[in-house]
């Protein structure tokens, strides 16, 4: 148990598996998840690690997966990109522009790789990757048999999708297949982006002003390490919503198609004074109160004793309570983050 995961996971926490493999390609990937079958061992597979925190050493094999390569099929009113899962996120955006294919602009600079994307269902800035998703290529662990689920099977909701669920410990995805439609529609509803003019707006200058505002509010990794917006922005009922609004009138809230109301976590705790705030090597940003930072050498331990402080602050004044967008990956894999921090 001495191979470091401190270089595998961008909020930096220093646990230890028992194996860590890279695998270029799916053939690579499935040798690694069954040879560590054979012997009752956990497996993890991870992308960037940029969406994890370690809780323990990890008792079992660690799988990078690393499988690459980008298709371009041009129809007459669409792109079709065939992305290997080990792509990295930003790097395919920014090729996506370069090649004049427009649409994935609001995602830039969402760290880890294109394979991790369905998971979550990522989204920045009023995109979500199911707008832009056509299938995503997995293959079953156990068998080794290929699948390709259509954007629709993928069941993807608000940071979800079949792969948090049903999915998970069995398949893995190896490819992600994205539409990128020619008639292009800027999307301009949040934060700078409201600034641009819809008539004259150019997709790099969505992509620059999208970089912008992520790098002025999110840590650099690099620096201190974190995992993006630790928590997710609660979904309440309609009727929570007017009761919620009645007393907070000022918060930021998007009303969602099926009568919900997405309320922003950052404001809600912002509105807490929690910014700075440490446990140990622990601390909330101090420009983006929805990260959570490594400071100073932090264990898992503070990171876990911080977002319960965060959210327990948060209920209290609020009635809201926060959901760990981050996976918490136990010695023997994923373990309830809800359950870990309450």
């Amino acid at each position: 148990m001495n191979h470091s995961l401190k270089p595998w996971n961008t909020f930096g926490i220093q646990q230890n598996a028992n194996q860590i493999v890279r695998a270029d390609s799916a053939q690579q990937l499935l040798d690694a998840w069954q040879s560590a079958a054979e012997k009752d061992e956990p497996v993890l597979i991870l992308g960037e690690g940029s969406n994890v925190l370690f809780l323990d050493d990890f008792a079992g094999t660690v799988i990078v997966n690393r499988i690459m390569g980008i298709a371009v099929e041009e129809r007459a009113d669409s792109w079709h990109l065939h992305v290997g899962a080990g792509e990295n996120w930003h790097r395919l955006v920014q090729f996506t522009l370069e090649k004049g294919m427009p649409g994935l602009e609001n995602l830039a600079l969402i760290p880890g790789c294109a394979g991790s994307s369905p998971i979550q269902n990522i989204g920045a800035y009023g995109i979500e990757l199911k707008h832009v998703c056509e299938y995503v290529d997995c293959i079953e662990l156990a068998t080794g048999s290929a699948q390709r689920l259509t954007a629709e099977q993928c069941r993807f909701g608000y940071r979800d999708s079949i792969f948090k669920h049903e999915y998970q410990d069995r398949y893995v995805i190896v490819a992600v297949g994205l539409r990128l439609a020619k008639q292009w529609n800027p999307v301009l509803t949040y934060g700078d982006l409201a600034r641009l003019d819809p008539a004259t707006v150019t997709p790099s200058e969505v992509f620059d002003s999208v970089c912008h505002m992520r790098m002025t509010k999110l840590p650099d990794p690099k620096v201190n390490g974190n995992a993006g917006s630790f928590f997710k922005n609660p979904v309440i009922s309609g009727e929570d919503a007017k009761a919620f609004l009645a007393g907070w009138p000022s918060a930021p809230h998007y009303p969602q198609a099926d009568g919900s109301v997405k309320l922003a976590a950052g404001w809600l705790i912002d509105r807490c004074d929690l910014k700075g705030t440490a446990v140990g090597g622990a601390a909330v940003h101090r420009q983006q109160a929805l990260v959570l930072i490594n400071q100073h050498d932090a264990t898992s331990q503070d990171v876990v004793q911080l977002a319960h402080y965060v959210r327990q602050r948060v209920g209290e004044k609020f009635n809201v309570w926060l959901e760990p967008e981050v996976r918490f990956i136990g010695c023997k894999g994923e373990v309830n983050a809800v359950e870990t921090i309450t």
